[in-house]
């Protein structure tokens, strides 16, 4: 049994200025605007940076040692420009420093952790989820359903030109994630969640204030494709890989997130 439909935008209780000091990105734009999830690029260049690289090591890499491969200067700046926005690239950024820890400790997790980090920064992705979350496994997901979602929370933000690109940019990345297969036609297919994407999805629900079992009844959750007691197996699994604390005892389900946040950080949440 699949979880309950949870709204696509991430609102939960979080004020704006806690939202973006945490690494949510919010607003009517979005990366989808001109690019996808970008998870080849993303891959490529945590291949070839440190786990400890700041924003310059990052833009070094690509724009003067190119090893994204980019044939010329503006489009190695343009390619820095939106891998920052849809996934931060800076440790100081809890949602991305999260994501590059446990990138280093879980590969096949991995599609599932660019999505869920692009899902965080970019509303484009959040304002069409449902026409893909919500489609059965096996159903055929068209453009058309997407745009359609597109037009219902963005209302006259996008031209129709531009809601047919980004509905097939938005198919392409729920692709690359593993929500989708097939190159022309896209079949909802089931995502594979693992303990580090589980991991991932609970800290993110976490930094929205969400605590105990609705950590687990999130949109996050929603994304790793598995039901409540998959996700919980899948939340122990990682609490024994030590990427969190999982305690549940009698119903009672307690999470915590040891090393992730800075003492700063942890207050900040704690004010909220």
């Amino acid at each position: 049994m699949m979880l309950p439909s949870s709204p696509p935008v991430v609102t939960d209780s979080l004020n704006a200025a806690v939202r973006q000091r945490l690494g949510f990105r919010d607003g009517d734009k979005g990366t989808h605007s001109s690019r996808t999830l970008m998870y080849a690029e993303l891959e490529e260049l945590f291949r070839e940076t440190q786990p400890e690289a700041v924003v310059a090591d990052y833009r070094r890499a690509i724009v003067e040692d190119n090893v994204l491969g980019k044939r010329t200067h503006t489009t190695r700046e343009h390619t820095t420009r939106k891998l920052k926005a849809l996934f931060g690239l800076d440790p100081q950024i809890p949602i991305f420093r999260a994501l590059r820890r446990f990138w280093q400790v879980d590969e096949q997790g991995r599609p599932l952790l660019a999505m869920l980090c692009g899902f965080a920064r970019d509303p484009l992705l959040r304002n069409t989820a449902d026409a893909v979350l919500g489609a059965a496994v096996g159903t055929t997901v068209i453009p058309d359903a997407v745009e359609k979602t597109l037009r219902r929370n963005a209302p006259g933000r996008f031209s129709e030109t531009n809601e047919i690109a980004i509905a097939r940019r938005i198919l392409s990345s729920w692709t690359q994630s593993g929500h989708l297969e097939g190159q022309q036609t896209k079949v909802r297919k089931r995502a594979t969640a693992t303990p580090g994407s589980t991991a991932y999805a609970l800290f993110l629900a976490h930094l929205e204030g969400r605590r105990a079992q609705r950590l687990f009844d999130s949109i996050w959750g929603r994304i790793l494709d598995g039901s409540n007691g998959q996700l919980v197996e899948l939340a122990k699994a990682a609490s024994q890989r030590s990427l969190i604390d999982f305690r549940g005892a009698g119903g009672v389900i307690e999470v915590r997130f040891p090393d992730l946040l800075t003492s700063d950080e942890e207050e900040l949440l704690d004010e909220q």
